[in-house]
């Protein structure tokens, strides 16, 4: 009866490590779809902190000018032109 048992559970245990891996690689083989189109734009925008002298390139926002980042607690300043 214990044999039995112990072959049982190794059986259970396979299936469900089995059925695992197969979740695993089906996410893997299958990405997330991409954001809808519009979401993120491109942009070529710098910015340096007032203060301290940080510089921050931004590369994507989800608006053409975006509002500044933060930085010392004060809103940075544009460095490059949208237009570059």
């Amino acid at each position: 009866m214990g044999l039995l048992l112990n072959i049982l559970i190794a059986a259970v245990a396979a299936f469900v490590l089995w059925r695992l891996g197969i979740f695993v690689l089906r996410s893997i083989a299958h990405p997330p779809e991409p954001p809808e189109e519009g979401e993120l734009r491109r942009v070529n925008l710098r910015y340096r902190c007032s203060i301290c002298g940080a510089e921050v390139k931004m590369v994507q926002a989800s608006e053409e000018l975006p509002e500044p980042p933060r930085h010392c607690m004060e809103d940075m300043d544009l460095v490059a032109p949208p237009n570059e």
